[in-house]
């Protein structure tokens, strides 16, 4: 028996042996088979011969059941087993030394001495699939980025995204193996359809809450132009209540995070013995952030969000109103006073309708119609993140109702469907430009309004110029899965082998470049957003007028700007991100042109290892051309005045915050002949 289980071990240390050439699913199985094995045999050698015989036959079945199951581990890599599995490694070594440069391995909250390899799992997003050439052509430039692990200084989340992708790869392979070997029927087709995300969601005629609260689900996300509304009546005791818009919680972590936390508390609190609205975020890594308070305890003098106030003035003012209180004195007589008070939104014993809105820079409240409150958007801790609405405290609901949520068109439905596919690459010609627009992965509205409207440009339909989504993978697998159909259908999106944050943009601008000269060869390259309108006749119109084929950077050039020292702010960048009191020139994100040298460079570099990662990707462009141009590149900045970077001016070359019926209204003005005018709300 003994030697039973030594030739098991054997078999496991053969393994070892050759773990490189075996996916990182089996080997993790492996590890945790060997693990328990040898506890086993250890136990069992270590009793006496009475003991073994009455252990010999339970063992021998079980050695050849572990033996299957080892075959079947090292023969099978099962697609849809959770990449979870990799917090089992054990201790006898240090899995990052098979990798050079990595950075330390993340550490699993709940146990320290479970750790689990980001570069291991960076690894298994790159393992060779047998797609089809459609599929592929939504991975161009997937592989290019297999050393973006390496690179992750300076990057908030950077190996979180991965780690995160590198489960939401896993589960999105399994679903469309799954779609593959089944056959498309008309009941899978209908299941298809009713996994797509719902364009809203509501709880209605709610009395009584659950054991922690109300709950509704919000599965792909919230996007700018979703809402919230809420109706319902403070009661209790207190009429104390909050609400809570939270992300998918990470492995390990005991709560998700709070993308935003929204207290309201009718008697004040340890800071005010006054009525209060207190905002506020938590993560487990950075704990609360700093409260904001309306009425806020010190004026905040021009603070806006979106254009709208932090807390309305009147919040906590005199309202010049007056009511009327009436009192029975001894059960037979009434007596009226009228008496003024303090203007608070939300009252005990009286219902409300209060709605979030989801903005461009952060996240409105208003109530009974009246804007109460805005919040703005803090790092690592956008719309697109809430997974669910959650409701405590003395609040009798009504309902909640959450519209304006992200959904994909129904393909039966598209009539222009073939119109909307992007034309072919170009074999071995070079392209007069090409156009990387940064997307996010539940925005599948403004990438059909982007599709609808400037993608239908001449130049773009007949190949002279490119147009590409670069688009990170999303937690949701819902989410992903429409992607997937979606950058099958159009041919017109790269995946990147990242969850998207906002930080991690600078990754996709380093994709951007490597399409630009490697995938295909652009004379110029651009980058710009997906609620960005851009009128592609007037930039090459530009681009052949000024004929600068090397050092180049078009769009609107900030040459006197300084880094967000506000550690609240979305921009913040500390003393030791970039210890310099200014930046270099750099040009606005929203729509900037690099010559091909410049473009080329980037990606080289990024390839050796010599970028300097930066969170804001418009200023990392800037400062890398500085680079260049210490060592002996002789740089053009070209100021267009025509970009605009916060909404629309006529005569504009570039518009920024178009939603998609801005977007296609500025289309059909062009259409129309009546030129580059814009269009209201």
């Amino acid at each position: 028996m003994i030697l039973l289980w030594k030739m098991i071990f054997r078999r496991l240390d053969d393994v070892h042996v050759t773990e490189d050439t075996i996916s990182y699913l089996s080997r993790t199985r492996l590890v945790c088979w060997e693990f328990l094995l040898r506890q086993i045999f250890w136990s069992v050698s270590g009793n006496t011969t009475q003991k073994m015989k009455k252990w010999t036959g339970g063992v021998l079945i079980a050695s050849l059941f572990v033996l299957l199951v080892l075959r079947y581990g090292v023969m099978k890599n099962s697609l849809g087993e959770s990449l979870l599995s990799y917090q089992l490694s054990t201790n006898k070594s240090n899995p990052l030394e098979l990798v050079h440069g990595v950075p330390p391995a993340v550490q699993n909250p709940e146990n320290a001495s479970q750790v689990v390899s980001a570069a291991r799992l960076a690894t298994s997003l790159f393992i060779w699939r047998n797609f089809s050439s459609e599929e592929h052509r939504c991975l161009q430039t997937w592989n290019h980025l297999n050393h973006l692990i390496n690179y992750t200084e300076g990057l908030p989340n950077a190996v979180a995204a991965v780690k995160e992708a590198a489960m939401a790869w896993d589960s999105l392979v399994a679903s469309f193996e799954e779609e593959r070997l089944g056959s498309m029927n008309e009941s899978s087709h209908q299941k298809t359809k009713e996994k797509q995300c719902p364009y809203f969601l509501n709880i209605m005629k709610t009395t009584e809450p659950g054991d922690s609260g109300y709950k509704l689900q919000i599965p792909c996300g919230l996007i700018q132009g979703s809402s919230i509304t809420i109706i319902g009546t403070p009661s209790g005791l207190l009429g104390d209540f909050r609400v809570d818009l939270t992300g998918a919680p990470l492995p390990g972590e005991p709560e998700p995070p709070i993308v935003l936390h929204y207290n309201v508390r009718l008697h004040g609190d340890k800071i005010t013995e006054d009525p209060v609205i207190v905002q506020n975020t938590w993560t487990l890594a950075h704990d609360w952030g700093e409260e904001e308070r309306c009425p806020p305890p010190v004026p905040n003098l021009n603070q806006k969000v979106d254009e709208l106030d932090l807390c309305n003035a009147l919040v906590g003012k005199d309202d010049k109103r007056r009511f009327t209180i009436i009192r029975h004195s001894n059960g037979s007589r009434a007596q009226a006073e009228s008496k003024p008070r303090h203007y608070f939104p939300f009252q005990l014993g009286h219902p409300f309708v209060a709605t979030l809105r989801v903005g461009a820079e952060g996240i409105q409240m208003t109530v009974d119609g009246k804007h109460i409150t805005s919040f703005a958007y803090r790092e690592s801790l956008e719309p697109w993140f809430v997974s669910e609405i959650r409701i405590f405290g003395d609040l009798k609901l009504i309902s909640v109702l959450a519209s304006g949520l992200p959904t994909s068109e129904d393909l039966d439905h598209i009539v222009d469907l073939e119109a909307l596919k992007s034309a072919p690459l170009p074999h071995k010609k070079t392209l007069d430009l090409f156009i990387g627009v940064v997307s996010t992965a539940n925005n599948f509205k403004r990438r059909m309004a982007v599709r609808r409207t400037w993608m239908q440009y001449s130049a773009v339909r007949s190949g002279a110029v490119a147009v590409r989504f670069f688009v990170g993978l999303h937690k949701n697998q819902m989410v992903n899965e429409e992607l997937w159909n979606e950058a099958r259908t159009y041919g017109d999106i790269q995946l990147m082998p990242f969850v998207d944050y906002y930080s991690l943009i600078t990754w996709k601008t380093i994709a951007i470049c490597i399409f630009g000269t490697e995938v295909v060869s652009s004379k110029y390259v651009m980058k710009t957003d997906d609620d960005t309108f851009v009128r592609v006749d007037e930039v090459l119109t530009y681009l052949n007028r000024i004929h600068v084929t090397r050092g180049l950077l078009y769009g609107l050039i900030n040459s006197d700007s300084q880094p967000h020292r506000n550690p609240d702010s979305k921009w913040y960048i500390s003393p030791e991100e970039f210890p310099e009191e200014s930046y270099p020139p750099w040009a606005h994100g929203p729509g900037y042109v690099v010559s091909h040298d410049i473009a080329k460079a980037v990606n080289k570099r990024h390839k050796k290892g010599q970028l300097k990662m930066f969170k804001l990707e418009d200023v990392a462009m800037g400062i890398w051309i500085a680079e260049m141009k210490k060592e002996g590149l002789d740089v053009r900045y070209e100021k267009d005045e025509r970009v605009y970077n916060e909404g629309c001016n006529h005569g504009y070359v570039i518009a920024h915050y178009q939603g998609p019926r801005q977007m296609l209204c500025l289309w059909q003005n062009l259409e129309e002949g009546k030129g580059a005018k814009c269009c209201g709300d």
